[in-house]
Protein backbone atom coordinates (compact mmCIF):
# COMPACT_ATOMS: atom_id res chain seq x y z
CA UNK A 1 0.00 0.00 0.00
CA UNK A 2 1.40 3.37 -0.97
CA UNK A 3 1.27 6.41 1.24
CA UNK A 4 -1.17 8.16 -1.09
CA UNK A 5 -3.58 5.22 -1.06
CA UNK A 6 -3.30 5.09 2.73
CA UNK A 7 -4.19 8.79 2.95
CA UNK A 8 -7.11 8.28 0.56
CA UNK A 9 -8.39 5.44 2.74
CA UNK A 10 -8.14 7.66 5.80
CA UNK A 11 -10.04 10.43 4.04
CA UNK A 12 -12.70 7.91 2.91
CA UNK A 13 -13.16 6.77 6.51
CA UNK A 14 -13.41 10.39 7.71
CA UNK A 15 -16.09 11.11 5.12
CA UNK A 16 -17.95 7.98 6.22
CA UNK A 17 -17.89 9.11 9.87
CA UNK A 18 -19.13 12.58 8.93
CA UNK A 19 -21.88 11.12 6.76
CA UNK A 20 -23.06 8.83 9.55
CA UNK A 21 -23.05 11.72 12.03
CA UNK A 22 -25.05 13.90 9.65
CA UNK A 23 -27.61 11.14 9.08
CA UNK A 24 -28.08 10.74 12.86
CA UNK A 25 -28.96 14.41 13.33
CA UNK A 26 -32.54 15.31 14.02
CA UNK A 27 -32.76 17.43 10.86
CA UNK A 28 -29.96 16.32 8.58
CA UNK A 29 -28.74 18.72 5.92
CA UNK A 30 -29.65 17.09 2.61
CA UNK A 31 -27.12 19.15 0.64
CA UNK A 32 -24.28 18.24 3.00
CA UNK A 33 -25.26 14.56 2.73
CA UNK A 34 -25.14 14.78 -1.07
CA UNK A 35 -21.76 16.50 -0.96
CA UNK A 36 -20.30 13.91 1.43
CA UNK A 37 -21.63 11.02 -0.67
CA UNK A 38 -20.22 12.56 -3.84
CA UNK A 39 -16.80 13.06 -2.23
CA UNK A 40 -16.81 9.57 -0.78
CA UNK A 41 -17.57 8.07 -4.19
CA UNK A 42 -14.82 10.15 -5.83
CA UNK A 43 -12.28 8.92 -3.27
CA UNK A 44 -13.46 5.34 -3.75
CA UNK A 45 -13.02 5.66 -7.52
CA UNK A 46 -9.50 7.05 -7.08
CA UNK A 47 -8.61 4.18 -4.77
CA UNK A 48 -9.93 1.68 -7.28
CA UNK A 49 -8.01 3.28 -10.17
CA UNK A 50 -4.78 3.27 -8.18
CA UNK A 51 -5.29 -0.40 -7.25
CA UNK A 52 -5.88 -1.36 -10.88
CA UNK A 53 -2.93 0.80 -11.98
CA UNK A 54 -0.63 -1.19 -9.72
CA UNK A 55 -1.78 -4.40 -11.36
CA UNK A 56 -3.82 -5.59 -8.41
CA UNK A 57 -7.45 -6.52 -8.32
CA UNK A 58 -9.85 -4.03 -6.89
CA UNK A 59 -11.22 -4.94 -3.48
CA UNK A 60 -13.76 -2.14 -3.53
CA UNK A 61 -15.70 -3.38 -6.53
CA UNK A 62 -15.43 -7.16 -6.81
CA UNK A 63 -15.77 -8.38 -10.36
CA UNK A 64 -18.55 -10.80 -11.11
CA UNK A 65 -17.76 -13.87 -13.14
Amino acid sequence: MTFSSFRLMQFHQKLDRELRAELKRRWPDVFRIQKLKRLKLAVKDRLQKSAIGRGGKSRLHPQKI
